[in-house]
């Protein structure tokens, strides 16, 4: 059933999922059913009883089926392979109820009537999958970000533990512990452990709803000032390889990758560091990827771990600021200060 479909539905329908230990996947597939008019006071069933969930309208992760017409969303079954579309995650519940009724969700949250086949729709549904919904698919799914045997061939380790840095590792530790007292009648322990679930559900839940907010309210308005600043780079530099934003700083680094379209050519971005008159400059460099710590062209290694007058010095250009230690970032007290930190980085 569809959603506009489902909104007939006079009542709330049911909701299953299963009992026992839960994980991050069915907890936010839950919530973001539940973010929907159609299923905003539904009732859940936690049980892995067959006949109880055969009650439900809608069950995730559990039942053994995946069946998007009968409202079926379960990924442990053999042979499941589906993904979101254009990326290889297999998907986990979550990714499943995101895949079908995501787009509703965004466009709901967009208001003011927007479509859910509206450009800006599809944008961030796309967008939202790959920066939050996708981890949650992988990590249930006992997917490596990076491929296992080609870590061991490269022969890296670890430097230190991530597992509790998780939003997974957060739901998990939700759970009851294995020594926790638990009510010897059935109905209330049953109870006990679904109140711990609605917690999590709601934990998660908060999260997903501030990141799709972020990308709705500033990653996407965004969007047109970097195209803007990306037309206009030949102005600053031949070659295209300095982005100015002339009035302040946006979130960038998704829509420039976006707009480069696989040929990099921008190393450093110049914007200020605020909209108030006389506001300082910064110059960053471009990582060359958007979640990499390793910059396509650093500042000058001279240059860095440098204030001031001393930096002055240095770099032949009055006043400077300061360059990280690492490289990749810098400021000067005026805008054709920092564009000419950028032209002789350039060299």
């Amino acid at each position: 059933m569809n959603e506009s479909a489902a909104k007939r539905l006079k009542t709330g329908p049911k909701i299953g999922t299963h009992s026992g230990h839960f994980h991050a996947d069915e907890a936010l597939a839950v919530h973001m059913l539940r973010m929907l008019p159609t299923y905003h006071n539904s009732e859940l069933i936690r049980t892995r009883d067959p006949e109880l969930l055969a009650t439900c309208h809608t069950v995730v992760d559990v039942g053994g089926e995946y069946d998007a017409q009968r409202n079926r969303y379960d990924h442990h079954q053999r042979g499941f392979t589906a993904t979101f579309p254009g990326r290889s995650t297999k998907l986990s519940s979550a990714g499943l109820v995101y895949k079908h009724f995501g787009k509703a969700i965004v466009a709901q949250r967009l208001g003011a009537g927007v479509a859910e086949d509206a450009p800006e729709v599809e944008l961030l549904h796309n967008k939202l999958y790959e920066s939050f919904v996708e981890a949650l698919d992988a990590h249930d799914n006992g997917i490596s970000v990076y491929d296992p045997a080609g870590i061991s061939a490269a022969g890296l380790e670890k430097r230190h533990s991530e597992s509790g840095f998780t939003l997974a590792a957060v739901v998990g530790r939700l759970n009851p512990n294995w020594n926790d007292e638990r009510p010897s009648d059935p109905l209330e322990a049953q109870e006990a452990e679904d109140a711990k679930f609605h917690v999590a559900s709601r934990r998660i839940g908060e999260e997903f709803e501030r990141d799709l907010d972020y990308y709705a309210t500033a990653w996407l308005p965004a969007r047109s000032i970097v195209q803007t600043a990306f037309d206009k780079r030949a102005e600053f530099d031949p070659e295209g390889r300095i982005l100015v934003f002339e009035g302040q700083s946006v979130p960038w680094k998704d829509h420039l990758y976006t707009l480069e379209d696989g040929k990099p050519t921008v190393l450093y971005v110049l914007y200020p560091e605020s909209t108030a008159p006389g506001a300082k400059w910064r110059i960053q460099c471009v990582p060359e990827s958007k979640d990499s710590f390793l910059s396509r062209k650093p500042l000058p290694e001279a240059w860095r771990g440098f204030r001031d007058q001393e930096l002055d010095g240095i770099t032949g250009i009055e006043g400077c600021v300061f360059v990280h230690a690492a490289g990749f970032i810098g400021g000067n007290r005026t805008f054709e200060g920092v564009k000419q930190m950028a032209t002789k980085a350039l060299e």
